[in-house]
């Protein structure tokens, strides 16, 4: 076997717990870690700068872009899966120790259920499993397999023993086939192996065609050789009842699955796949440790004993990532109104609350009304999310029956409203730049050299100086007139500003929007625009002098 294109060189340090120590699979794993060093080690790294919002489009479309990949905020769900993960690792490496010789046990007993064709009924002693498992359950966007993925990318997925000369799996993550057969699951299970080390396990047996029962033992004898510490099996719901022989079938086929293979296993899948762990909750039949947790989405309110208040994990994740806006107007306060039309749109789906916030902002760059608004959100809801439609009204209804029909609808088309909002942005800052200097080409590509030289030139200015040389040094080459320019620019030959001079700037009406959201004639344009009652909007905000609770006192 060659080396696997990615793996790390164990390093080892007690963990001062005596099950563990003295085990090279666990000791070669990353410490355990406290609650707050678990939430900062699955945290997105967004790169972000005040003044980047003077940027231009273009380069402010990337930058939102960036935060469908960079963003994720962890709460406490998150740190409690990371907890649970990482419990699960750790236990199922007790009974598979390189040292004491369990690990050889372990083989041998793969060896003999493979003799036997896969029947666990066989008569031979059969160590006492330490791995257990669970299974996630919620609905597509909740978030369940993305924060898994984050997790699992806290540790290094393949570890080097170089005493031994063994390769560790520390985990492994698999999708059920769309067609829904067992058979193409388990194969899938060997492709995966081979693209993590490197090996041909999936042509050895694919074209052997063995049956369910004989893969399960080969899977089992693959684990324990290549010590996989935990199993994530995604998309369970693609199962197919008719081809698994019912719901009874499937059910027998995980408790096997865990039974036979002996390592942990994570289930994923939306609730359309909730009826066979209800089925085992029913039957009793815990001996394979499953148990359901659904993932939810986030609650706009909590209840207490004092009665219902605003839910703090929702208010902490959208002030934090109301924070990265690439708008000229992104340090908008998010109010109240903002955040309970956010709520209303995306129901808590964190999927569908970051792609409504990224496609937000570049319909607000497109539009050049350069900040997020209630009328904003609806439009983008409106037209880019229809996909969603369906999904979030049966949320909204709270018809489990009716979330469970559409739990696995996807925002399949944002790729296409990306690109499409990014061609009008792209098509409108070159409509712009040629407005510059009248279509002259050889003007504007000085204009661009010109403002890559020093970040700190202003775009008017340099503009100006662009228009003077053209018109003073016509026979010049673009290279003879950057130098140029630069000297005119630093040696500060521009138009003297007057001081202590104060001019009233007169704001058509059609640019209020563009005003401070306290100016009093922006939110006469707001209302207008979103057909809200000025008064109330004034009354509801506290902007209106009470004078009526003023007279009383007199």
């Amino acid at each position: 076997m060659d080396q696997p294109n990615h793996f790390v060189t164990a390093s080892y340090q007690p963990t001062g717990i005596n099950r563990y120590d003295g085990n090279p699979f666990i000791e070669a794993l990353p410490p355990i870690l406290s609650v707050a060093q678990a939430g900062n080690s699955i945290k997105g790294k967004v790169e972000f700068h005040p003044s980047d919002r003077l940027a231009d489009p273009k380069s402010r479309m990337h930058m939102v872009v960036s935060l469908l990949e960079d963003y994720f905020q962890p709460l406490s769900q998150h740190v409690q899966l990371q907890e649970k993960i990482d419990m699960m690792l750790r236990m199922g490496y007790v009974g598979r120790n390189l040292s004491d010789g369990s690990l050889n046990r372990k083989l041998q007993e793969g060896y003999e259920l493979i003799k036997s064709g896969g029947d666990v009924t066989a008569n031979f002693a059969v160590e006492k499993t330490t791995a257990r498992s669970m299974s996630l359950v919620g609905i597509s966007g909740s978030g369940k397999t993305s924060s898994l993925e984050r997790v699992l990318e806290t540790y290094p997925q393949v570890i080097y023993h170089e005493e031994k000369n063994f390769f560790q799996v520390t985990y492994l993550k698999i999708e059920c086939p769309s067609n829904g057969d067992l058979e193409s699951l388990c194969l899938n299970f060997f492709s995966a192996v081979d693209n993590v080390l490197g090996t041909d396990y999936e042509r050895r047996y694919a074209k052997q065609r063995l049956s369910v029962p004989k893969m399960l033992a080969l899977m089992r004898q693959t684990a324990n050789n290549r010590a996989i510490g935990i199993l994530v099996i995604d998309e369970i719901q693609r199962l197919s009842q008719v081809r698994s022989g019912g719901k009874e079938q499937m059910l027998e086929f995980f408790v096997e699955l865990v039974n036979t293979v002996g390592i942990p296993i994570v289930l994923v899948g939306t609730p359309k796949a909730r009826p066979i762990f209800e089925l085992e909750l029913q039957s009793g039949r815990r001996s394979a440790g499953l148990g359901s947790i659904y993932w939810e989405t986030i609650p706009q309110y909590v209840y207490k004993e004092s009665g219902r208040i605003k839910n703090p994990n929702w208010i902490r994740f959208t002030d934090n990532l109301w924070r990265y806006q690439w708008l000229k107007h992104g340090d908008d306060p998010l109010t109240d109104e903002i955040r309970e039309c956010w709520y209303d749109l995306s129901q808590g789906v964190l999927d569908i609350v970051l792609k409504l916030f990224v496609l937000a902002q570049l319909r607000s760059i497109a539009n050049k009304k350069e900040r997020v608004t209630v009328g904003i959100l609806k439009s983008v809801y409106k037209q880019e999310l229809k996909p969603v439609h369906p999904m979030l009204q049966a949320l909204r209804s709270g018809d489990a029956d009716k979330i469970k029909e559409y739990s696995d609808m996807r925002v399949v088309d944002l790729d296409r409203w990306i690109i499409q909002l990014g061609a009008e942005i792209l098509d409108d800052a070159q409509k712009q730049e040629e407005r510059l200097f009248g279509g002259n080409q050889e003007a504007l590509r000085l204009y661009n050299v010109i403002l890559q030289i020093e970040d700190s030139f202003e775009e008017q200015i340099v503009a100006n100086l662009v228009e003077r040389i053209f018109k003073e040094h016509p026979d010049h080459s673009i290279h003879e007139m950057i130098p140029i320019l630069v000297n005119w620019y630093k040696s500060k030959e521009l138009p003297q500003k007057q001081e202590n001079v104060v001019t009233k700037v007169k704001v058509k009406e059609k640019d209020w929007l563009d005003l401070d959201v306290h100016d009093l004639r922006y939110q006469y344009a707001y209302c207008k625009e979103e057909g809200l009652s000025l008064v109330e909007r004034l009354e509801n905000n506290g902007g209106m002098f009470d004078l009526d609770s003023w007279a009383a006192g007199y």
